[in-house]
């Protein structure tokens, strides 16, 4: 049997089956991530929030999924029938596709590529192209609008992301992700992550996550008080769950990528602690948290406001940090705590 693994059907055979394992991992979660940002934000409301279906509420999830699936699909008369449709599939799947190359543990991980965060930064960049398609196919101005405005606002909070990143590849001189875990790990436990050499850039790179994946308070796309709910306006049933799961599952990509990149990932934070996947889960659970926390305090950004502090604010704060962070490197400044490699 153990040759068989070694044939080309095994090998396929075990691709698939890990393929299936991260889709698993990655969709259950997503029915608790929906669940947690529903009660969280009914808790600072003083609300009870979902609470009726399943043992505290924890089926109104699945049961609001196989709503959406056995409902009718809509398609608006005017519209452009092929298109409207793979919009939300490409939002989904790109969404999906992702997180080939997040590991979860040491060699854990579907794809460990030497060039994992160009492959991540792709595949975000190409997830505007779903929105884009499906405001422009709706046929209907309110769903255009919002599309533009996504497309403009996800390319204005990519380049600052991708500056951002440009600092942490400086400082340990290397693509793969788990490259970049393995730079933070040393004697000082959480003391020696990246969130302390670049802390300016920890809270810049969180803000501007919550843009390009279009949530509060930076959810212009699909604003209610101006445009009903932007591109989503004339979507119903299997393409609405779609859409919206593609969204949840962006959000969680980018809780993955601040635990990657600034956290230390599936590292202990306490010397003398076991290392392992549940501190990675952990970590990517808390900064949900957060996501959910701004979605429900924080008012929405007018869009002028918005364009502003992407383009006058974090472009020259990002850029200037690259330029900072490759003067540490070179001279070994602070110990070498900007240049691991």
């Amino acid at each position: 049997m153990s040759d068989f693994f070694t044939t080309n059907a095994g090998i396929a055979l075990i691709i698939a089956a890990q393929c299936l394992l991260v889709i698993g991992f990655v969709m259950i979660s997503l029915l608790f991530l929906v669940y947690g940002d529903r009660k969280i934000w009914a808790a600072v409301q003083m609300r009870r929030g979902p609470n009726v279906v399943g043992a505290f509420g924890l089926l109104q999830t699945v049961a609001d999924a196989l709503k959406y699936v056995v409902k009718e699909i809509v398609i608006p008369a005017g519209s452009d029938r092929t298109v409207f449709l793979m919009a939300p599939m490409i939002s989904f799947v790109l969404a999906m596709v992702a997180w080939a190359v997040i590991p979860f543990n040491d060699r854990w991980v579907l794809a460990d590529i030497n060039v994992a965060i160009l492959y991540v930064f792709a595949i975000s960049s190409l997830e505007v192209y779903g929105v884009i398609m499906g405001g422009w196919a709706s046929n209907s101005k309110y769903p255009f609008l919002g599309s533009l405005r996504s497309a403009a606002q996800m390319i204005s909070y990519e380049v600052s992301i991708g500056l951002i990143i440009i600092g942490v590849i400086l400082s340990t001189g290397s693509l793969n992700f788990g490259d970049i875990v393995r730079a933070q790990d040393g004697n000082l436990g959480l003391f020696n992550w990246y969130w302390l050499p670049h802390l300016p850039m920890v809270a810049l790179f969180f803000i501007s996550t919550l843009a390009e994946t279009n949530r509060p308070p930076f959810d212009l796309p699909e604003a209610e008080s101006e445009l009903v709910a932007g591109y989503q306006v004339e979507y119903s049933s299997t393409p609405f769950l779609l859409f919206m799961a593609g969204e949840y599952i962006a959000i969680f990509l980018m809780c993955a990528l601040i635990t990657l990149l600034f956290f230390g990932g599936w590292l202990s934070p306490i010397p003398g602690l076991p290392d392992g996947a549940l501190w990675m889960v952990a970590k990517m659970g808390f900064f949900f948290f957060l996501f959910a926390m701004v979605k429900a305090i924080v008012p929405r950004y007018r869009y002028d406001q918005l364009m502003r502090l992407g383009w006058k604010v974090f472009l020259p704060m990002s850029l200037a940090w690259v330029v900072i962070v490759a003067f540490l490197a070179k001279f070994e400044a602070f110990g070498g705590a900007y240049a691991r490699w």
